[in-house]
């Protein structure tokens, strides 16, 4: 009797020990779905920079995690549908780039967790209650830093000291309190500018023709998915027009914009599977705070200054970060 009471409780022993190591086995094992969403068509440097992430963190893709990606080519009505596939691959959490796309997976996937990279204004979106403490499903990084406007508009007064600017924009996608933001800055700067809305892509030939027939002598664009979609066309029209334009992504000056200034889109998708990590280890979105970009890049195409009968000050090139011949 002994000897079957002493068994038993040898067995119960093994078995509540045995449990945990059980579970812990399988959680090893567990393949983790990320879904990659983005409202642009494939961006291969910025998802590579994601997946080096990844590695730096020690995933392996194919082992202990899989990246389902999924694009809209810039037609934002598919991104909704795009959202539902990966829910329906059991995704455990979104990485988006915009807001646009923060929006479409929300409206199909309220509990899943989300980390942007791009978004310029996450509170005045409505995506976070504080950059501190988003309290609520998605965090992630913003591409926003109040000295970015000032700094860009400098930077071509710099190279076009007198003149009337332009600022090329999608009003649906630009925040209230940026304009009011860029008006500020311009008046200090002794600027005037004018706003040239542009709501799609078919209305970008339109809106050069006007801005040179008015006179302008310079244009600020203001970057959104649509318009980034649209880089290499909207440096096209630049060059025709002659209007030296200053960027906020660093791929608009690699095709032949005069000049860009803004943080690194593709660091910010590095930086993006940090969060990832963290949510996927059991952290509440709402509990990671929003990053703001800490390094800015000056990026300045000699070719086309050269082009477009400019000289770039000295003491400007010595503060570029690349210079494209």
């Amino acid at each position: 009797m002994i000897h079957r009471r002493l068994t038993l409780i040898v067995t119960l022993v093994l078995s509540v020990l045995a449990a945990p190591l059980a579970a812990a086995a399988q959680q090893e094992g567990k393949i983790y779905r990320i879904g990659f969403l983005r409202r642009t068509a494939p961006e291969p440097a910025d998802f590579e920079a994601f997946r080096h992430g990844l590695r730096e963190l020690g995933y392996v893709e194919g082992q202990g995690v899989v990246v389902e990606q999924r694009y809209a080519h810039g037609a934002h009505e598919r991104l909704p549908g795009l959202a539902r596939e990966l829910l329906q691959l059991k995704v455990e959490v979104f990485v988006v780039d915009g807001p646009l796309t923060v929006r479409a997976v929300r409206q199909v996937a309220q509990a899943t967790p989300v980390v942007f990279t791009v978004t310029g204004d996450p509170v005045g979106e409505g995506f976070a209650a504080t950059l501190a403490r988003p309290s609520g499903t998605i965090t992630g990084l913003t591409i926003f830093s109040r000295e970015l406007t000032p700094k860009r508009l400098q930077l071509l007064r710099e190279v076009v000291p007198a003149g009337r600017f332009g600022v090329l924009y999608n009003p649906p996608n630009t925040p209230v309190s940026r304009v009011e933001e860029l008006r500020e800055a311009a008046r200090s700067l002794g600027v005037e500018l004018k706003l040239v809305e542009v709501r799609s892509p078919d209305a970008l030939a339109d809106a050069f023709t006007a801005m040179r027939r008015e006179g302008l002598k310079a244009v600020l664009v203001w970057n959104d998915a649509m318009l980034y979609s649209q880089r290499a066309r909207i440096v096209d029209l630049a060059a025709q027009h002659r209007l030296p334009a200053v960027y906020e992504d660093r791929p608009f000056a690699e095709v032949g914009g005069l000049m860009s200034y803004g943080p690194s889109i593709s660091e910010n998708f590095r930086r993006a599977a940090a969060f990832v990590d963290k949510i996927l280890k059991g952290a509440k979105p709402g509990d990671l705070p929003i990053e703001r970009p800490t390094k800015f890049n000056l990026v300045i195409n000699l070719k086309t200054a050269r082009s477009l009968g400019l000289t770039i000050p000295p003491s400007l090139l010595l503060r570029a970060d690349y210079i494209v011949e």
